[in-house]
C-alpha cells in the first residue's frame, strides 16, 4: 500500500486555500462561534487566505470550538450539529482537497455516501439489482446510533497514518478532532467522535467505515452503504441472520461503534426495503410514506391559506420544492402518485385563492368577469370540500395555475431507476 510522505506543503498553497473557500462559500453556512460568516471571510480574502497559509507553514493553526446546533429529526430526537468557524471550514476543505483523492480510490464500490460522482439514487440502483436481478432477496438493514459522535478518535488516526506518514497533517487532523463543542457560552472538550456539521467529518466517517466495508468484502458479503445508511445482502433469512451477527461484530467490536438493535431488521424485498427515502420492491420502486409525508407538510406551510400573499408569490416559493422533490424521487415509479399530488396541490392552492375572496360575492363577481353561469349563490369558500366543485374548477382551472408557472410534476419522466445502472 502506498504511503504519503509530505503534503502539509500542497495543504497549505495559496492556490489551494483559496480553492477551499471558493467550495466553502458554494455551500454558504451559518457563522461559528466568532460570528464570521462567509461574506465577511470574502471581504478579507487575501488578508485571511495569507494568515491561513503563515499559520498552517509554521504550525501555529489553531482550530477554534465548534458551535453546537440542535437540528429536530422528522421521526423525532434531536441530531446534535457542530458548525466550525469560516476559517476552520477552509481549513479542512483543504485538507480534504488533498487527501480524499489519496482514500477515495481504496473505498469499497458499494459505498457512495460522501463521494464525488456517486449519488443516493446510484446506491438504491445497486441495492435493487442486488435483489431483484442478483436474487440475494433476503436483507440486514443496520441502524447505527450516533455514527458521527462516536467515532473513536485512535482509531481514526491509525486509519489515516496507513495512508499518511506526513506527521503535520496528522497533527492538524488531530487539533481538529479535539477542538471540542462551545454551548451557550460552556465549553465541552471532545473525546470522541467527529462533529457532524464539520467539512471533514463525512471524509473520516468514510475512512473509518472503510474497515467494515473491507472486512464484509473480505467475506464475499454484498453491502450497499451511504454514510451510515447499510443494506447487507443475503441469498436467505438465515444466512441474512449470519450476516447480520458478524457485521455487529466488526462494528462493535473492532470499531467500537454501536449498532441500535431496536432499528436494525431483517426484512426481505418481499416485504419491501426502505433506503435513503425510497422503499425497493420486487417489481417496482416506490417512495417511502413517512418521505410523502414530509413532502406534503412542507407544501402545507407554504400554502396555507391565511397567508395573504399573492398567488405568483406562492407559486414562485412553491416551485422549488416540487423541483427537489421530483429532481431526487424520479428514479421511483410514481406516476400515479405525482398525478394525485397534483390534483392535491392545485386544490390547496384554489382553496387558498377562495380564502382572499373572503364571500361568496367577490367569487361571483369572477363569475361574471369569465361569463361563468352557476349555481354557486352563497358557497362557503372557507370550506374544503367546495374547492372541489365544478365553478371553483371553472373559476380556477389548471391553465390558470401553468400560466402563473406552476411546475407540473406529473410531466416529469419516472420510473428511471436503470438510468443509474
Amino acid at each position: 500500500m502506498k504511503k504519503w510522505y509530505s503534503l502539509i506543503d500542497k495543504i497549505y498553497r495559496k492556490e489551494n486555500l483559496t480553492e477551499a473557500f471558493r467550495r466553502v462559500k458554494a455551500n454558504n453556512g451559518a457563522p461559528g462561534i466568532d460570528g464570521e460568516t462567509v461574506g465577511d471571510y470574502a471581504n478579507e480574502l487575501l488578508k485571511n487566505t495569507e494568515l491561513l497559509h503563515e499559520k498552517l507553514k509554521t504550525e501555529t493553526y489553531e482550530p477554534s470550538p465548534v458551535r453546537r446546533v440542535e437540528i429536530q429529526k422528522p421521526d423525532g430526537g434531536v441530531r446534535l450539529l457542530g458548525v466550525p468557524t469560516v476559517k476552520d471550514r477552509v481549513v479542512q476543505q483543504a485538507i480534504v482537497n488533498v487527501i480524499e483523492p489519496i482514500f477515495d480510490e481504496t473505498f469499497h464500490p458499494s459505498s457512495y455516501g460522501y463521494r464525488r460522482g456517486r449519488s443516493q439514487q446510484e446506491a438504491v440502483a445497486k441495492a435493487e439489482r442486488f435483489m431483484n436481478r442478483y436474487e440475494l432477496t433476503d436483507v440486514v438493514d443496520m441502524d447505527l446510533s450516533k455514527c458521527f459522535d462516536t467515532l473513536d478518535h485512535e482509531i481514526i488516526m491509525d486509519t489515516v497514518a496507513e495512508r499518511i506518514s506526513d506527521g503535520k497533517v496528522l497533527k492538524l487532523i488531530r487539533k481538529f478532532l479535539k477542538s471540542g463543542v462551545m454551548n451557550h457560552g460552556t465549553f465541552t472538550a471532545t473525546e470522541i467522535g467527529s462533529c457532524q456539521g464539520g467539512v471533514i467529518s463525512p471524509l473520516l466517517s468514510n475512512i473509518y467505515l472503510n474497515k467494515f466495508d473491507q472486512k464484509m468484502m473480505s467475506k464475499g458479503i454484498r453491502i450497499v452503504r451511504y454514510a451510515d445508511d447499510i443494506l447487507i445482502f443475503a441469498k436467505d433469512r438465515q444466512q441474512a441472520g449470519n450476516y447480520m451477527s458478524y457485521a455487529t461484530k466488526v462494528l462493535e467490536e473492532e470499531l467500537k461503534l454501536t449498532v441500535n438493535q431496536k432499528k436494525t431488521k431483517l426484512t426481505s424485498v418481499r416485504e419491501g426495503v426502505e433506503f435513503l427515502g425510497f422503499v425497493i420492491r420486487e417489481k417496482y420502486l416506490s417512495v417511502n410514506p413517512k418521505r410523502i409525508k414530509r413532502f406534503k407538510d412542507k407544501v402545507r406551510r407554504i400554502t396555507r391559506r391565511n397567508s395573504g400573499r399573492a398567488m405568483e408569490v406562492i407559486i414562485r416559493e412553491l416551485n422549488p420544492t416540487l423541483r427537489g422533490w421530483m429532481n431526487y424521487y424520479r428514479a421511483a415509479n410514481i406516476k400515479g402518485l405525482t398525478r394525485d399530488l397534483m390534483q392535491w396541490i392545485r386544490r390547496r392552492l384554489r382553496m387558498v385563492k377562495m380564502a382572499q375572496w373572503k364571500t361568496y360575492k367577490k367569487m361571483h363577481k369572477e363569475m361574471r368577469k369569465k361569463g361563468i353561469k352557476g349555481t354557486g349563490e352563497k358557497m362557503d369558500v372557507k370550506r374544503w370540500k367546495n374547492s372541489n366543485t365544478h365553478i371553483i374548477h371553472q373559476l380556477l382551472p389548471n391553465k390558470y395555475f401553468e400560466k402563473l408557472g406552476l411546475i407540473d410534476m406529473h410531466k416529469y419522466e419516472v420510473g428511471l431507476l436503470s438510468n443509474y445502472y
